[in-house]
């Protein structure tokens, strides 16, 4: 792997590795920024794997070089794009948020967390099992 490649690929496991953290936030405007960098990697990602420049994609050119694959470059506009559309839906759900809540902190669930105590006890209370893989081969 060379180096500008190399550079690329650490960017891109930084990008993933921040963003991931990010969205693990529990303010809002953290998630968004999260998924704004989780966009940019992917952006990376598909760049990367249009590999080496080459001539225009053009028919005709006479050019020496090989031609250069367009479908990373359309995949990488159509992420753009996507990630545009789907950060600002983000920034008006957290606009939202923020308008009716006085906060962008997301709030525990209530019931989640009485579901989860009773799965719990239940686990608790119940007695272990005893599975034996022998006992199953041998009945079927």
């Amino acid at each position: 792997m060379t180096g500008p490649a190399l550079v690329l690929v650490l960017t891109v496991a930084v990008l993933f590795a921040a963003g991931f953290d990010l969205l693990m936030q529990r303010s809002l405007i953290r998630v968004v920024v999260g998924f704004m960098l989780l966009g940019h990697g992917a952006n990376l990602v598909l760049l990367l794997a249009g590999g080496a420049a080459g001539a225009p994609p053009l028919l005709g050119g006479g050019s020496e070089r090989t031609m250069a694959d367009p479908l990373p470059q359309a995949m990488a506009l159509t992420a753009i794009v996507i990630t545009f559309g789907v950060t600002a839906f983000l920034l008006a759900l957290a606009y939202r948020s923020r308008r009716l809540l006085g906060e962008d902190e997301v709030q525990d669930d209530v019931e989640d967390r009485r579901i989860c105590a009773e799965r719990r006890r239940e686990s608790w209370d119940a007695p272990p099992e005893r599975h034996d893989p022998l006992e199953e081969d041998e009945s079927g």
